[in-house]
């Protein structure tokens, strides 16, 4: 593959994040670090805006953008799990992104993520050092649910009383039309999902959940603890299940990130400055 190919589907796969002006993102294969993140049903990589600058230069935040958005628009969007994951995978390896790094989904995303995890276990590959899954009920918990049938008017219902739709957002609204043929697709992968026992991971998983969030509850996120044979610790946040998206509940979630990359020993002199009050 030529160096202009590559960095052609480099972009495709992890467009690198805006910077703040004069700011340079740090380069994912020279960093300490790597953090591969997956954005929920419907999402795109602007879920993950402004945490580089969060999170500082010892850690690459590295976005995945899925087929079916933003510059992959006209790309068909996957609407099986397993082959999804074993795309993501190959793009993962082929641009040396699985040494150093840790995994971050958010709802559809957690559940990319551990999928992706089990991929590149299966391959030989090095682990992820942290595996962190957010807003997700855990992957035996899924397929009980058929959102992706809905009307446009009942999905768009249901997005809006888990928070991700305001009325009063005509802007947001308009965006969410034409994103529904993308959502869909990615509700169809994780509806129609079929776990099946495999061991569990071996590496360290850290749980969020969130108070209001009603896809995901608390004992459903709990649920997550025997897929790893590593340590499992469980934050609970304020919020609804888009918590991800803004507010204090988005500044806890970063700085509870920030707190445990740090351990993992990648910027030892920012721990002071995180908060550390662990839920189990």
């Amino acid at each position: 593959m030529s160096p202009a190919d590559l960095l052609s589907q480099r972009s495709a796969w992890f467009p690198r994040p805006v910077a703040a002006p004069a700011a340079e993102p740090p380069d994912p294969a020279a960093a300490p670090l790597r953090l591969v993140c997956f954005p929920y049903a419907g999402g795109t990589v602007s879920a993950f805006r402004g945490w580089q600058e969060r999170l500082g230069d010892e850690v690459a935040v590295v976005p995945v953008q899925l087929p079916g958005r933003g510059l992959r628009l006209r790309e068909r969007p996957y609407d099986t799990m397993e082959p999804l994951a074993e795309a993501v995978a190959d793009a993962l390896e082929e641009h040396r992104l699985t040494h150093d790094y840790a995994l971050f989904g958010h709802s559809m995303g957690a559940l990319l993520a551990y999928e992706v995890a089990c991929v590149l276990r299966r391959r030989g590959a090095p682990r992820p050092r942290h595996l962190f899954v957010s807003g997700s009920r855990a992957p035996h918990l899924y397929g009980d649910r058929a959102d992706h049938t809905l009307s446009d008017t009942a999905l768009r219902e249901v997005i809006r009383d888990l928070g991700g739709l305001d009325d009063a957002d005509t802007l947001g609204a308009a965006y969410f039309d034409r994103r529904l043929p993308v959502l869909r697709a990615d509700l169809r992968a994780c509806e129609r999902y079929d776990w099946h026992p495999r061991p569990p991971l071996d590496c360290p998983t850290t749980a969020f959940s969130a108070a209001a969030d009603p896809i995901a509850t608390p004992e459903m996120v709990e649920a997550w603890r025997p897929y790893t044979t590593g340590s499992f610790l469980r934050r609970h946040l304020p919020g609804n299940h888009f918590f991800l998206n803004g507010g204090p509940s988005r500044d806890r979630l970063l700085a509870h990130l920030g707190t445990e990359l740090d351990a993992l020993g990648t910027t030892p002199h920012r721990k002071a400055t995180r908060e550390a009050t662990w839920t189990f």
